[in-house]
């Protein structure tokens, strides 16, 4: 039997560790399989297959986050009315996540499908990279319904204490990804339409599995008829908690796009490539950290419902060391071997000088983002939404926005890779700051454990 209440009196440590691990483990699986996808494409298809997928990295941002502003404030509202006691509000919850992820597929995939081409010439592709981009974002543009309740319910289902099968949703669905697509690339000869083909038939099959459980009689929230009646409240309280990783997906659209327009101008299409490349590599590690975000979320959420700050805290200082040790990771590696890393993705060695130095200017500061992941994240775990939002926006509009605008006509190329270490900085100075505010806040209400 899974028990959401032992949330609220089991050690912290385990917790942490029994419902992150699967957690970043299915996130590290689907991370693993955008750079295997990568990989072979860049094999498969070529350089200018690379810099096309990076081209599609903005509207890829804007599907996650139509998606995620209902499927984070779902999981997050779920999980603090199990924290309450109150089952029926979860329920009710799970049944609006549904509809509105299919009111927002049917919505976004619609409009974006018809005005493909004029948003992938915005986002800062050429005659040579606009074939590519369309014909992978064609796919993944049909299959957002299919994407969007596989990923809110799956979230929902880690909420409401099944996190291991949350993992082995995203286990089942990269697993046929990694099979598909490479019969798709390279034995159908489909090329890049052939990645996207994969990911939606693997993402389908991650679907069937995620609504079956909330089907079953014990499943702790299960799906009611008429789930499509809804309630003005919940959908209010879902944008809500929802709408920081939605602006954070958004803002990280708008900041692509400057860019990748910028990264045309000062380098070209292979710095575009280059981008890519080093996108796919810093995603790996940010994707574990989120997972081990999506691990401490229901904790968090159950215990500051319940009331026991003790617990919150102790929550949060655990996350945040374990955050800053995955992103160091991911640094060391990333600065001792910058050539190895790129060399897997392409053969072109220009393309592979270019993303090498990349890479070791953008990660100067990616220690410190570990820590900003966490905070940001807690601030949505326990509703606190506008703290969220400002430091979802902090990093991307306050800081590097305004880099991206300076350092280039200066510095280049570089200066456009150097844009992202200082905005990683001031980031982390700024969410650390709005922790120690409402700390100081919390303690006045109930005193903290140190």
């Amino acid at each position: 039997m899974n028990d959401p209440h032992i949330l609220g009196t089991e050690r912290i440590g385990k917790l942490l560790v029994q419902y992150s691990i699967p957690a970043i483990i299915g996130m590290t699986i689907t991370s693993l399989y955008n750079i295997i996808d990568s990989i072979f494409i860049g094999h498969g298809v070529g350089a200018m297959g690379i810099a096309g997928l990076a081209i599609t990295f903005p509207l890829m941002n804007l599907v996650v986050a139509f998606c995620t502003v209902v499927s984070a404030g779902g999981s997050t509202i779920s999980s603090i009315r199990l924290g309450q006691k109150d089952t029926d509000g979860a329920t009710e919850v799970l049944n609006h996540t549904l509809m509105l992820c299919l009111v927002n597929a049917f919505l976004f995939g619609g409009i974006s499908f018809i005005f493909l081409d004029e948003i992938l010439r915005f986002f800062g592709a050429s005659n040579e990279t606009l074939p590519y981009a369309r014909n992978f974002m064609q796919i993944i543009l049909l299959g957002t319904p299919v994407t969007y309740t596989m990923i809110g319910l799956n979230n929902i289902m880690r909420a409401t204490g099944y996190p291991k099968k949350a993992m082995l949703t995203s286990m089942v669905t990269v697993v046929c990804n990694i099979i598909l697509a490479p019969i798709f690339i390279f034995h159908f000869g489909w090329g890049i339409r052939g990645a996207a083909t994969a990911t939606v038939i693997s993402q389908f099959i991650g679907m069937i599995w995620v609504v079956s459980h909330f089907l079953q009689k014990t499943s702790i929230v299960r799906l009611q008829p008429g789930f499509w009646k809804m309630k003005k409240r919940i959908i209010s309280s879902i944008f809500s908690i929802g709408m920081s990783p939605f602006l954070m997906n958004v803002t990280a659209c708008v900041i692509v796009i400057i860019v990748n327009n910028s990264l045309q101008r000062y380098g070209g299409d292979m710095a575009i490539g280059a981008y890519g490349i080093m996108n796919r590599l810093l995603v790996l590690y940010v994707m574990i950290v989120l997972g081990l975000t999506m691990g401490m979320q229901p904790i968090v959420g159950y215990n500051f419902g319940a009331q026991k700050y003790d617990r919150v805290k102790a929550t949060l200082r655990l996350s945040i060391l374990t955050g800053v040790c995955i992103t160091s990771t991911g640094f060391i590696i990333c600065e001792l071997f910058p050539h190895a890393v790129s060399a897997v993705f392409t053969s072109d060695g220009q393309l592979i000088d270019m993303a090498s130095r990349g890479v070791r200017i953008g990660i100067a500061m990616f220690p410190l983002v570990g820590a900003q992941i966490v905070i940001g994240n807690f601030f949505q775990s326990i509703g606190k939404a506008k703290i969220s939002i400002f430091l979802s926006l902090t990093r991307q509009l306050l800081y590097l926005l305004p880099g991206l605008i300076i350092l280039p006509r200066y510095m280049g190329l570089d200066g456009i890779w150097t844009c992202m270490p200082v905005s990683d900085f001031f980031a982390f100075v700024t969410a650390v700051i709005a922790l120690w505010i409402y700390v100081k806040k919390l303690k006045r209400l109930s005193p903290l454990q140190s």
